[in-house]
């Protein structure tokens, strides 16, 4: 595999997705990302995010369950926003990271490199990089039905809230889990009225895909758009079978779902498989 510095050396024309001009609607700290793996293969990304997360604007209910965090034999994290959230606060009312080593501690993909770097272990990291892996591998561990779980999440403004949350709350309540769940972090919608360039080249026809890694920025998304006509010269990519099956029931025509979902690579290589080479419509499985 190429190295990033070898893959910008290569002419443009000779990557999978030149000139591809591809809406990122990510939140910025993740869109910088996906857009520079969406630069390394060629594309034109256009970051658009339709959400945005924050800090928390009222502290309380999480200091609290800080305060009384030994009560809890697992922390659950579903994002690296909640990881942030989470890990900076404890250390905000003064306690070591490195205490939180005493706890089962679950992630998902790539986040468990997030922790790490920040010298915290992880006892669960599942094969399947989403919060039905979680409970699919705590499922196997004995007497889980009799441990407690807090699930860090965020509060969300403007939006819908997903089912993502909601359905990982029920899965660990169905193996008998006692779930706790404390908002870490402030997701948020984010106005039409910044986008209206975007928005025009949506209109137009001038873009050819829409990368959206979560159902709330889908949901913010359509929020910004006045009619389907408006999106539908553009091809749809989503991140992962969850995101996709959201986005259908949204009422989106998804044609690209990332079968590798662990990291936004996976997310990149299906859609340069998609609109490069192979052409648009097929859902990629995951490589060996």
């Amino acid at each position: 595999m190429k190295t990033t510095r070898a893959k910008l050396l290569t002419p443009s024309i000779q990557q999978p997705l030149y000139g591809k001009r591809i809406i990122v609607t990510a939140p910025r700290n993740y869109g910088a990302r996906l857009c520079q793996q969406l630069i390394e293969r060629g594309a034109l990304p256009l970051l658009m995010p339709t959400i945005e997360t924050c800090v928390l604007e009222n502290f309380a209910q999480l200091d609290a369950t800080l305060q009384n965090l030994a009560v809890f034999d697992w922390i659950a994290f579903t994002s690296r926003n909640g990881i942030d959230g989470f890990c900076q606060r404890w250390q905000d009312i003064g306690f070591p990271l490195a205490t939180l080593n005493n706890f089962g501690l679950a992630a998902i993909g790539k986040d468990g490199e997030r922790l790490a770097a920040l010298g915290i272990k992880v006892d669960l990291l599942p094969t399947e990089p989403s919060p039905t892996g979680i409970v699919a591998e705590l499922a196997q561990i004995p007497h889980i039905s009799q441990q407690s779980i807090l699930v860090p999440i965020p509060e969300v403004i403007g939006i819908p809230e997903p089912d993502v949350i909601p359905n990982f709350v029920t899965g660990l309540k169905n193996l008998g889990m006692k779930v706790t769940c404390i908002p870490t972090y402030r997701t948020q919608s984010i106005h039409r009225s910044l986008y209206e360039v975007e928005l025009n080249l949506i209109r137009q026809g001038s873009i050819d895909a829409i990368a959206f890694s979560s159902t709330a920025e889908i949901a913010s998304f359509l929020q910004m758009v006045a009619t389907p006509r408006d999106y539908q010269q553009c091809t749809i990519a989503c991140f992962g079978p969850y995101t996709a099956a959201n986005a259908r029931k949204l009422g989106l025509d998804v044609s690209i779902v990332a079968q590798d979902y662990s990291s936004f690579a996976g997310f990149t290589d299906a859609i340069a498989q998609a609109l490069g080479s192979e052409g648009v419509g097929a859902e990629f499985p995951r490589p060996e």
